[in-house]
């Protein structure tokens, strides 16, 4: 573990391992975005956080283990894929099973436009949510840590654009944490998984709720709540995405595979190809 001569004095030593680095601890307050520290760390078995506020704005996510956090007297337990948010006047409690130690990542941030960045992804200082799947976040915290530990010219501006990116991917990785949504998501994660499976298989939207036995207007409703596409744009998706591959390869013929993609009118599969990717079947193959 790579410890610097100075340490900022919020950062637990409770900790059995951990990879951290650190960049402006004390960055222009007239800067847009910028990353102060990050890491990952592996918690010892007595872990315990207790803050009545945080001098800058931040995001932890717990890659393993069990744990309990309370973010302003509100309490949830800490599992793989949680995710939460805090800042100044945000006070934390985090405290980690000893049977099970919390190994999480962190990223402390500054900036102006911290606190929009964190209302982006709907975690505006002080919340808690979950990703799918509970690694999710984890290539992209950990090319953070390793940008960050390189400290070369660029690493500020790549290690902001990181954190953008962390943002993103949880704008479209949420989940719901617990209560009676639960069920409507776990339905949602089964349609979803069914029909990356069977995609070649699949020709509609009315096969796809028959085999995953819900109703086509509730499996629409499901893809709205917690997908940026219907199923049948999903489906489609897949198709010609194992389509483009198909066409790549030479000498086999676009009629034969809109046949396989289940088209049994080419037309209508160069259609549908371009109106997915933008290109008919014999401009994507001339950029071959």
């Amino acid at each position: 573990m790579r410890v610097p001569r100075e340490q900022p004095d919020y950062f637990s030593v409770q900790i059995s391992d951990a990879r951290r680095f650190y960049m402006d601890l004390n960055p222009p307050k007239t800067a847009s975005l910028a990353v102060m520290a990050g890491g990952c760390e592996h918690c010892a078995a007595d872990y315990e956080i207790h803050r009545v506020a945080f001098p800058c704005w931040g995001l932890e996510f717990v890659a393993r283990g069990r744990g309990e956090l309370a973010l302003n007297g509100r309490k949830v337990p800490l599992v793989a894929g949680t995710i939460f948010s805090y800042g100044p006047r945000v006070a934390q409690d985090i405290v980690s099973d000893p049977k099970e130690p919390l190994v999480k990542y962190f990223v402390d941030f500054a900036g102006t436009r911290a606190p929009g960045l964190l209302r982006s992804c709907k975690l505006p200082p002080g919340s808690i949510s979950q990703v799918f799947p509970p690694n999710a976040l984890q290539p992209l915290f950990d090319e953070l840590i390793q940008c960050g530990s390189r400290l070369t010219r660029n690493s500020a501006g790549i290690c902001a654009k990181l954190l953008e990116c962390i943002a993103l991917r949880i704008s479209g990785s949420r989940a719901p944490i617990d209560g009676a949504e639960t069920l409507a998501f776990s339905t949602y994660q089964q349609c979803r998984q069914h029909i990356e499976r069977h995609f070649q298989t699949l020709r509609s939207l009315g096969q796809i709720t028959a085999e995953c036995h819900v109703s086509p207007a509730y499996l629409c409703r499901l893809f709205h709540r917690y997908d940026s596409q219907t199923p049948y744009q999903f489906l489609l998706r897949l198709k010609m995405n194992l389509a483009a591959e198909k066409i790549q390869q030479s000498g086999i013929m676009v009629r034969h595979v809109a046949e396989q993609a289940g088209f049994a009118d080419p037309f209508h599969f160069s259609r549908t190809f371009k109106a997915v990717l933008g290109l008919s079947p014999a401009a994507f193959r001339a950029l071959r």
